[in-house]
């Protein structure tokens, strides 16, 4: 036999290590399989039971959905019940610019459906831009049936858009009431950042001015909110679940609507205001800045093209001439000066000075003149103030000196805020040496004295300022701050809460008869044959205290012998008309402050308003059967006035 070469052992399979290969893999695999088993069975359990609550919430969100519910805005009524703000029915075509993919596409669809006119499109489009994308915006508001019945058949093209249910504001005295009522409209991503906007959700309007804005808090109301189901194309199926909100506050203030009217109506076609005060409160009874406007155009949001002509319409119909018209008060201001006189020992109700119609001061040839001309002769400080003879206040004036002159009238409460509840009020200037020093740089001279004793220079006051100095001259030193709030009301449990009246410091006198002594010379310029305002007072059935007044508006030349009529002047150079008055003088229950612009004087113009305001206040009807003295403009312009020119 022959044998071959040995075999070499490692080239011989070694079973055994190959079977424990194949057993560390097998086994490596089916821990990685049971790990990996594991990791799904946890990630199972966790959801299933540890993140069960979270994941049902979020299942539930995709098929509900919180819908914040506006609340309802309180209602505005006048001291006797009647409606100055309200809320009406409306549909509401809204859109949700972050839930909309194509805006324009869009728009352009539901335009097919909906008539949307431009000025519609200009606000949304202005709104859009204010708003955060989050918040519906309002595209047109008060639908017809006939246009909701037409969405609705395709609500479905429409992600995003919804109609809503809802109240739009309604003001029933429009333009007579818009200047202290106010209005709502659109909210701002501005006015979002200085409010709670927890407490706006769902609320798309805010108050903008007048009392609208100054009492939102009490007019808001607070939200409530509804859950509804949903199918898959966001539509709502049925509700689920509403969390009532609460209404706002209404409010009663203590304007009178009749008086109102009758205030706005008295001022015919004059611009200018009317505050009528009770003495006995602060309450506002009437506050009227004419011409005024119609707040519909901004509770949709008014288009730029409207918003540009009231704006640029000469007559300025956004401006509250009665808390931001800033004014001379011309001799409205000669009762104050009359009783600082007194007080400071600088004038006798006895002492007489002589008025030859004009007069100069020492060392001096200007000349400060009389109205009249031709002078009132000797005159003592009851005929001074019946007659407004501005040498018997010159020389009163030049007596007191302009530190003390300060001193009496911003006792009064001129040239500053009177803080009455609603906003914009103006403070406007009683000059002091101090402040010329400080805002011109400059002395204070004699003859500023005098022009500030008459009420001119740089004296400017508003038209709530000389109500309320009429106030407290009826009031004989005492009085309250001026306020439009009287109470307001709970809707549901109709508990009403009163405004306390906030009383102003007392102005003390050393001698109380002299308030009395004043007081005596302003009726008599209403009762008295020769007073300035005797047409208004004759056949009145009650006893008015008053003042006429007239603020220049341009001056005469030094060597002006004789004064232009008011016929032969240019509108615009016309002097302003003023009158204060309150009555009855034994127990007053009105105080009241008019000034016409460009009207002339204010025992022609201003005085016959005030006493129609009077009288339907006092008397529930207009007895007064005169008319303003409305002088139409002359056919040709003259040069104007240039040197300054005391006035009545």
């Amino acid at each position: 036999m022959i044998l071959g070469p040995p075999r070499r052992r490692d080239a011989l399979k070694n079973v055994h290590d190959e079977r424990n290969a194949f057993f560390s893999r097998s086994l490596f695999a089916v821990l990685l399989l049971v790990a990996g088993v594991g990791l799904l069975v946890a990630r199972l359990v966790d959801l299933q039971l540890r993140q069960h609550g979270y994941f049902s919430t979020r299942a539930d969100e995709n098929r509900m959905r919180v819908v914040p519910v506006a609340p309802v805005r309180g209602l505005i009524y006048d001291r006797n019940g009647v409606v100055l703000a309200q809320n009406q029915p409306a549909f509401v075509l809204e859109i949700t610019p972050e839930q909309v993919a194509d805006m324009p596409q869009t728009l352009q669809r539901l335009a097919a459906i909906i008539d949307i006119g431009e000025t519609d499109l200009e606000r949304f489009h202005d709104r859009v831009g204010k708003t955060p994308r989050y918040r519906g915006v309002p595209l047109r508001s008060n639908l017809s049936m006939e246009e909701v019945a037409r969405y609705e058949i395709r609500r479905h093209e429409f992600p995003g858009v919804e109609v809503t249910a809802g109240l739009s504001r309604n003001y029933p005295l429009a333009a007579s009431g818009a200047h202290i009522v106010g209005y709502v409209g659109g909210i701002t991503e501005q006015e979002l950042q200085q409010v709670d906007e927890a407490a706006y959700r769902g609320i798309n309007q805010i108050g903008k001015v007048g009392v609208e804005k100054s009492r939102e808090d009490l007019l808001r109301g607070e939200p409530g909110a509804k859950i509804i189901e949903a199918n898959a194309f966001g539509r709502p199926l049925r509700e689920l679940d509403y969390r009532r909100g609460y209404p706002g506050r209404n409010l009663i203030l203590s304007l009178d609507a009749r008086v109102q009217l009758v205030a706005e109506r008295a001022l015919g076609p004059l611009t200018g205001a009317i505050v009528a005060i009770d003495p006995a409160s602060g309450e506002v009874i009437a506050l009227v800045s004419k011409p005024g406007y119609d707040p519909h155009y901004f509770i949709e949001g008014i288009s730029s093209a409207d918003y540009k002509a009231l704006l640029d319409n000469p007559q300025r119909p956004l401006y509250n001439r009665a808390l931001q018209g800033t004014y001379p008060p011309g001799s409205t201001v000669k009762p104050a000066m009359a009783l600082a006189g007194l007080e400071y020992g600088a004038a006798e109700p006895a002492h007489r000075e002589f008025c030859g119609g004009q007069m100069s001061l020492p060392g001096s040839t200007r000349k400060y003149r009389c109205w009249k001309r031709s002078g009132h002769g000797w005159v003592d400080m009851a005929m001074g103030v019946m007659r407004s003879c501005d040498i018997y206040f010159y020389q009163l004036a030049l007596n007191l000196g302009i530190d003390r002159i300060h001193a009496a009238m911003t006792g009064f409460g001129l040239g500053a805020p009177t803080g009455l509840d609603v906003p914009l009020e103006k403070g406007g200037l009683f000059p002091s040496r101090e402040w010329k020093q400080v805002a011109r740089r400059e002395s204070w001279y004699p003859g500023e004295t005098l022009n500030v004793g008459i009420g001119q220079g740089f004296t400017l006051t508003t038209p709530v300022q000389l109500a309320q100095m009429t106030a407290r001259i009826a009031m004989r030193g005492g009085g309250y701050r001026p306020h439009v709030l009287r109470s307001y009301e709970d809707p549901i449990t109709r508990e009403r809460v009163a405004i306390e009246p906030e009383p102003l410091q007392r102005i003390e006198l050393k001698d109380n008869r002299h308030w009395a002594t004043v007081i005596s010379a302003m009726e008599e310029v209403t009762h008295s044959p020769s007073g300035t305002a005797y047409r208004i007072g004759q056949g009145a059935p009650y006893r008015i205290a008053s003042k006429t007044g007239t603020a220049q508006v341009a001056s005469l030349r030094q060597d002006e012998l004789r004064a232009p009529t008011l016929a032969e002047t240019p509108v615009h150079l016309r002097d302003h008309a003023l009158f204060i008055a309150f009555a009855p003088v034994e127990e007053p229950r009105i105080a009241i402050a008019v000034i016409a612009e460009h009207a002339g004087g204010g025992s022609a113009v201003a005085a016959p308003i005030a006493r129609m305001v009077m009288d339907q206040y006092l008397l529930g009807e207009v007895q007064f059967t005169g008319a303003p003295a409305i002088v139409p403009p002359p056919p040709e312009r003259p040069a104007p006035r240039t040197t300054p020119r005391p006035t009545p």
